[in-house]
């Protein structure tokens, strides 16, 4: 019988490895403990701002660039505790955590013994983007979190034939596409692996058409608001190509980018060999569509956005298959000395200091991941201050026909999380997701402008003039460092038309 054919039930019998409870759940707790350590630095990142002000202030089943999932959880979280960056962050190092497990889990249903999970366990904890992500409530957070968890019920899924497990996937499926829709693309893979490697039974299960099911009928209101808007989110997709041509080097720096930031030494190893290992070792032929599912998604995402950072819910699967291939056969000579405890050891230091923001903030240099999340996370406050001040130095009588509004997204949210508290009206903003959540009033005569130049501002205003400028208490290279506020009047549009001409993607 062709193994494209072999009945999964078939498999139920096969054994697994006891769990290395121990020395699992302790890299998690470390894990725990490193983000618990840098958990309410700087404040809120831009991100983090902009979904804490849609979900609390623009709600809706659907944004131009993300569906309604983390703007939820923003505001519910926001709820319990107002105001609370550290409780912000709890979720994000609970997720990185957990999906520490869950890697070393997927080494288990591997066939992996106590080493190959701990060295899976250690090289999830020491990946440069997923430990760094787990400082953060972001798509980029959750998104490798739920493809991990979905990978692992694949995996155990095709060891045992229990189809209980496909419905919890297409589950977590739904979850997923509520805050990104990337994890369509790795069903596609998958079901491209299955028909070329096996098992084809995989696309007949009916718990699987019916996981589906559900995700299509989760994601409806989202895909509804798309309709409404004339899919935005596709618009957003070209300017996220764009951006990562500009930042990350674009398509011939995607990969090796996504292997240092799989974990430079432990990471970029393991993700290579793992890779090696699930498409040509024997002892992991029945998991082999799951080498050339990593193939076709890191293809696919090479055309589609080429960020580095969407194919990392898939490291997890190539670090175990990889510990368990080092585990059974031992390291061959010329690379022995990569999954060692000294590399390990080496490694954490290391990847604490170039994941999470252990610097102080005169130690920024607006490079690297860390410097731009720090640098995104630090003086909202005082933009806020600067706003509010130079309103109310502005006529009463001129208030009421005056709006605020924020060059960036992050400077929009900002403004409307920091600004009300202050006095300031709700904030408007012209760029990406901020734009749809609504224009200023017709009435309005004149706009408090926070950020941008003259330049732009004046192709919409008649009178541009600037009447502050936020000065930080801090030398360093951050983001809102000598931001100008600008009063901005005689619009020349009227302001439906005008706003159509502001949108910025």
């Amino acid at each position: 019988m062709s193994t494209l054919d072999v009945p999964v039930e078939s498999e139920r019998r096969v054994a697994v490895p006891p769990f290395a409870r121990g020395p699992v759940l302790a890299i998690a707790g470390a894990v725990a403990v490193a983000l618990l350590a840098v958990i309410g630095r700087f404040g809120y990142f831009g991100d983090e701002l902009y979904f804490l002000a849609t979900g609390r202030y623009h709600w809706s089943w659907g944004y131009a660039d993300n569906p309604w999932l983390l703007p939820g959880l923003a505001r519910l979280l926001d709820t319990a505790f107002p105001g609370s960056v550290v409780a912000f962050r709890i979720l994000p190092m609970l997720l990185t955590c957990g999906g520490v497990v869950l890697a070393a889990l997927i080494a288990r249903e591997f066939g992996g013994a106590r080493k190959a999970q701990v060295l899976t366990a250690g090289a999830y904890a020491l990946s440069l983007h997923l430990l760094g992500s787990g400082h953060l409530l972001a798509t980029s957070t959750v998104d490798p979190f739920c493809w991990t968890l979905v990978s692992w019920l694949i995996v155990r899924w095709l060891r045992t034939g229990s189809d209980r497990l496909l419905l919890c996937a297409g589950l977590v499926s739904a979850v997923a596409m509520q805050g990104k829709w990337l994890i369509v693309f790795f069903w596609l893979a998958l079901a491209a692996g299955a028909l070329i490697a096996g098992p084809r039974r995989l696309l007949s299960r009916p718990a699987l058409a019916a996981g589906g099911a559900i995700t299509v009928l989760a994601t409806v209101p989202a895909l509804l608001w798309q309709v409404d808007n004339g899919w935005p989110y596709f618009l957003m997709q070209q300017v996220t190509a764009e951006q990562n041509s500009r930042m990350f080097g674009g398509q011939a720096a995607m990969i090796p980018f996504a292997l240092v930031a799989s974990g430079l030494f432990v990471g970029a190893f393991l993700a290579c060999h793992g890779l090696y290992a699930l498409l040509r070792t024997p002892q992991l032929s029945r998991y082999r569509l799951l080498g050339l599912t990593v193939v076709f998604v890191t293809l696919a995402f090479l055309v589609v956005a080429s960020r580095y950072y969407y194919v990392a819910g898939l490291y997890a699967v190539l670090f175990a298959a990889s510990a368990v291939t080092i585990e059974r056969r031992g390291p061959a000579r010329w690379w022995r000395w990569v999954p060692t405890w000294p590399v390990y050891a080496v490694s954490v230091p290391l990847m604490i200091y170039l994941a999470l923001p252990v610097r102080p903030a005169t130690g920024f240099t607006g490079v690297g991941l860390v410097d731009f999340v720090a640098s995104g996370s630090y003086g909202w406050p005082q933009l806020a201050d600067t706003a509010a001040a130079a309103y109310r130095g502005l006529p009463p009588a001129d208030r009421d026909r005056t709006a605020v509004m924020g060059d960036s997204y992050w400077q929009a949210s900002a403004l409307d999380v920091y600004g009300r508290e202050r006095g300031l009206p709700r904030a408007y903003g012209p760029e990406r997701g901020y734009w749809y959540t609504g224009r200023p009033p017709d009435e309005t005569t004149q706009v408090l402008y926070v950020g941008g130049d003259a330049v732009w501002l004046r192709g919409f205003f008649g009178e541009v003039r600037q009447v502050s400028v936020v000065r930080l208490d801090i030398d360093a290279d951050v983001a809102n460092q000598n931001v100008p506020v600008w009063l901005c009047g005689k619009p020349s549009d009227p302001w439906p038309t005008l706003w159509e001409r502001m949108h910025r993607p």
